[in-house]
């Protein structure tokens, strides 16, 4: 089968596309002019330059392709106008439904986010779980995630997965939570009890490839994640475990750490400076995050293998293969 994969120069699209090759389909990736998309040349991906929010680009990129896994999505970043993530979120997920329409694809496997459900108040949440996205991220992908529901009730095959919090070998986003705690700087914001729903790439991609091959993926939303849920302590203590520290016991109280985001935000987001400190980096220690994936485990067979202190021992050892962490003791 002929895929197109959208964020391919990403991280998660990157694994998914060498695992979509791997299994022996033909793969191209739609890229912005630019990009870092050699390595994916090398690994025998067809790589098309083009920008998702031209029509015509999304369009061109999708001929002759059977599906298309849309995963490319502007991030959380201060440096854009909110309309920017409107644009690209939900305008480059309109062109990729239309382009599928237009090449009668087989089906579009959208990537969406847990973070739709934003603080979970009554852990742990499924697919019914309401809608709360807490910042202009979270609300375009839920924006987005309509315009694909509604295009699959129109009559469209589509098939829509929100995603932990994903990590792994070649992901930066835990680095400096996982250094922090080896140079035994990190402090706890709260009580570290809220539970943080990590999923590794490696269960990532198999839920991602699940939705795109199980016919009972069609017209259904799948909450995807690894097989549990730790607290923020717990994810501190492991990883201080494996990078061979005690386990990190300061703590401040939140309300102090929030005031202060806010007023970074107040002044940095106006002149498009990314803040030392955002109200969502404080959320990330008083939202629960804690999902329910008995539905991908009934209808796709979903089978998550990777454990937390498996997954952190893994990223941690790339970290410091890589020199972005000290060697082990």
């Amino acid at each position: 089968m002929k895929c197109l994969v959208t964020g391919a120069t990403g991280f998660t699209g990157g694994y998914l596309a060498r695992a979509l090759l791997r299994d022996g389909h033909q793969v191209r990736a739609l890229v912005r002019p630019g990009s870092a998309s050699a390595a994916l040349a090398d690994a025998g991906i067809e790589v098309v330059e083009g920008q998702l929010t031209r029509a015509d680009d999304v369009a061109a990129a999708a001929r002759e392709c059977e599906q298309i896994y849309h995963i490319a999505a502007v991030f959380r970043t201060a440096g854009h106008p909110d309309s920017y993530y409107r644009e690209v979120n939900v305008g480059g997920t309109l062109n990729v439904l239309e382009a599928a329409r237009r090449h009668g694809c087989e089906r579009v496997v959208h990537c969406s986010t847990g973070g739709v459900h934003g603080h979970v108040a009554n852990p742990p949440a499924d697919e019914n779980y309401p809608f709360q996205p807490d910042d202009i991220y979270q609300r375009t992908k839920l924006e987005a995630e309509m315009e694909v529901t509604a295009a699959s009730r129109r009559g469209q095959p589509v098939a829509i997965f929100r995603p932990g919090a994903i990590y792994g070998e070649g992901d930066l986003r835990f680095l400096k939570l996982f250094r922090s705690i080896q140079k035994r700087q990190f402090v706890m914001i709260g009580t570290g009890q809220t539970r943080l729903h990590m999923v590794h790439v490696d269960d990532m991609v198999q839920g991602i490839m699940l939705c795109g091959s199980r016919p009972e993926a069609l017209g259904q939303v799948f909450l995807i994640a690894g097989p549990e849920a730790p607290t923020l302590q717990e994810i501190a203590n492991v990883t201080a475990g494996i990078v061979g520290v005690p386990p990190p016991r300061l703590r401040i109280p939140v309300w102090p750490v929030y005031s202060a985001a806010w007023l970074c935000e107040m002044v940095c987001v106006p002149l498009r400076i990314d803040p030392p400190l955002h109200r969502r980096r404080v959320g990330f220690f008083t939202h629960h995050r804690e999902f329910d994936i008995g539905k991908a485990r009934r209808l796709l067979g979903f089978a998550p293998q990777v454990s937390v202190r498996d997954g952190i021992a893994r990223t941690v050892r790339w970290y410091r293969e890589q020199g972005l962490m000290s060697p082990a003791p």
